[in-house]
């Protein structure tokens, strides 16, 4: 659990950190929708809400964020 934390950190860091390209921040973001877990739909939510973010981004999360709502994880 401690791992998976540790992991969501990380991706969460990355998926914020405006000095990576966009990719790489999208990437981080999909990753996060992958997890899937109830800590990861918090930090989706999380990023939808930084609106240091682009757009596309915030809306990306919160895609991710609803898909994870939708699958009852």
């Amino acid at each position: 659990m401690a791992e998976q934390s540790n992991e969501l950190q990380k991706l969460t860091a990355i998926a914020t950190d405006l000095e990576l390209s966009a990719e790489l921040r999208t990437k981080a973001t999909e990753l996060l929708g992958n997890i899937g877990t109830r800590q990861a739909l918090l930090a989706l939510l999380d990023l939808a809400a930084n609106e240091g973010l682009a757009s596309e981004e915030r809306d990306l999360a919160l895609r991710h964020a609803r898909e994870i709502i939708k699958s009852g994880r």
